[in-house]
């Protein structure tokens, strides 16, 4: 059997775990780990605090610094209310396409490192090779993040890190961070006839957002010159507004789910200071006055650091020679490459499968973007044996 086609029957059984971020991811984390285990890799597991989902790391060869770590996650996004053509968890080929959940977003990345690593002989390999298999990057990067506070004391250094989301196979050095967030507002409940006699807590989370739309127009005016992102600021979005249980009711609850995404840590300062001063000097003595027990409360879901464009990358220049590209650039999607890039790793982004196919209901990877990532992956390989 061709390595790719080892790695598109690996994708099969990859894509047959519903590892959805809600959901355990122990039954592929442990298909993994048999097949690491058994190319002679040793492999930790971290698990969460629940139990219920664990990081993987695995390490191929001497336990020496300078090692190149593959790095991809195992969640999936969730498929309730699309509409796909085939089982979502069961793989389907169909015009050199692999349908499937994760197809692309990264399953189709982790199948063919484990392909590639079946074909290795340890012995052969003068640095390490490490696995970086993790947990709800979907939901915050929480794995990573978790994952590399254990690494900031991990006695091997390793110098490289590839990540395989899916890029075309483009080179990409650099993508914004990513800071997601839910604020709580607790009011007054009372009737709807008398609205005095309560605290309306919707009122005051539409308050917020219109603060927030605020501080998102003054971002715009922050973009860096020669801003390489599109669009070259920092974006601001507020994803869901809820509260309130009937017509004729005053909501005592209420929250804003919103995230912002900065192309640069002054505008992380920016915004949270902005909100921060908004609520403490305005929203909240304007709530407290009428109610002195209300409350707004931020609950940080994830602050995920951007991957930032450095001069000198191993990385990048390792995949540049290896995929025959010319050109780096930097996607507005996050990552987990700024997570490794701040334990001092030089990070590079590259994987098979088109970010335009991810989340989407009929998720596919072609195969040919398999193949070169399969490419790709010998090129890194061969490195470590020399």
């Amino acid at each position: 059997m061709s390595t790719l086609s080892r790695a598109q029957e690996i994708l099969g059984d990859l894509i047959g775990f519903p590892t959805i971020s809600v959901d355990s991811n122990l039954q592929m984390i442990d298909y993994i780990k048999k097949i690491l285990e058994k190319a002679g890799a040793e492999v930790v597991i971290h698990s969460d605090e629940t139990g219920a989902k664990a990081n993987l790391w695995a390490t191929l060869g001497p336990r020496v610094d300078g090692g190149i770590v593959l790095s991809g996650h195992t969640d999936v996004v969730p498929v309730a209310d699309q509409d796909w053509t085939s089982d979502p968890f069961e793989m389907v080929l169909k015009d050199d396409r692999l349908y499937g959940r994760g197809a692309c977003d990264m399953k189709g990345y982790i199948a063919c490192c484990l392909a590639l690593i079946e074909t290795l002989d340890a012995e052969s390999l003068k640095r390490p090779l490490h696995c970086a298999f993790t947990y709800d990057e979907e939901t915050a990067c929480l794995g990573a993040q978790a994952l590399v506070k254990e690494l900031r004391s991990f006695p091997i250094k390793p110098k490289i890190c590839v990540i395989g989301e899916p890029t075309g196979m483009r080179v990409i050095e650099g993508h914004k961070g990513c800071c997601e967030y839910t604020t709580h507002f607790t009011g007054l409940e009372g009737h709807g006839s008398a609205p005095d006699a309560g605290l309306n807590a919707v009122e005051y989370a539409v308050k917020y957002v219109s603060h927030l739309l605020e501080v998102r127009e003054g971002l715009k005016s922050r973009a860096p010159e020669n801003g390489r992102f599109d669009p070259p600021w920092t974006t601001l979005n507020v994803g869901g507004l809820h509260g309130g249980v009937a017509h004729n009711v005053i909501p005592g609850k209420a929250q804003v789910e919103w995230e912002f995404r900065p192309v640069q840590n002054a505008d992380y300062d920016y915004v949270t200071s902005e909100v921060k001063r908004y609520v403490q000097e305005a929203l909240l003595p304007q709530m407290q006055e009428r109610w002195p027990d209300a409350e707004i409360i931020t609950e940080t879901l994830g602050e995920v650091a951007g991957l930032e464009p450095m001069d000198t990358n191993e990385a990048r220049d390792l995949v540049l020679a290896l995929t025959g590209e010319n050109d780096v650039d930097v996607v507005a999607f996050a990552t987990e490459g700024g997570l490794f890039q701040s334990i001092g790793m030089d990070v590079v982004v590259c994987g098979p499968g088109y970010i335009a196919q991810a989340h989407k209901p009929d998720e596919y990877v072609d195969v040919s973007q398999m193949a070169q990532c399969l490419d790709m992956l010998d090129g890194i390989a061969s490195r470590l044996a020399v």
